[in-house]
């Protein structure tokens, strides 16, 4: 049978499977930065009060846009929109046609392929509560995270 990420369009979906396109990567619920000159977006490695880093999920899902106001919901109509959105994202990859990589966990049937992958954030963040100083700290928290990462083009 052909798997339902295949067949359907991101609108089709049942709630249900549009949650099960996350991987659990944690790439959404980074901090980021955006260059008021160029539009360029980059993230941090510091993350969202509500995420947590072990398990890579947010503590309050569903009342999450009530604790963070800025939080953004993803949805079928937006998911385009969002170039900041990661390559690897399971949203993205199937709105661009591109399918599932093997280490989601839709394909590998283990929520820890994503992490074994080496494509989540598991352990590589920090929370915007440990933050003494919190833009000065979240912005040479950026710089390192990009640089740490090769990433010079801050997309």
């Amino acid at each position: 049978m052909t798997p339902f990420w295949q067949t359907k369009t991101l609108a089709q979906m049942t709630p249900a499977e549009w949650e099960s396109l996350c991987d659990g990567c944690g790439l959404c619920c980074l901090i980021r930065f955006e260059d008021e000159d160029t539009g360029d977006v980059f993230p941090t490695k510091v993350h969202c009060k509500l995420f947590d880093p072990d398990s890579c999920t947010c503590t309050d899902y569903a009342n999450r846009k009530a604790q963070v106001p800025d939080c953004i919901k993803l949805t079928p109509g937006n998911v385009g929109a969002l170039k900041w959105m990661p390559k690897s994202c399971g949203y993205r990859r199937v709105h661009e046609g591109r399918g599932l990589a093997e280490w989601h966990p839709l394909v590998s049937g283990s929520r820890e392929t994503v992490h074994t992958a080496g494509v989540s954030v598991r352990g590589q963040t920090i929370s915007e509560l440990e933050l003494d100083q919190p833009e000065d700290a979240v912005e040479y928290e950026a710089m390192e995270w990009n640089e740490e990462r090769g990433n010079t083009s801050r997309r």
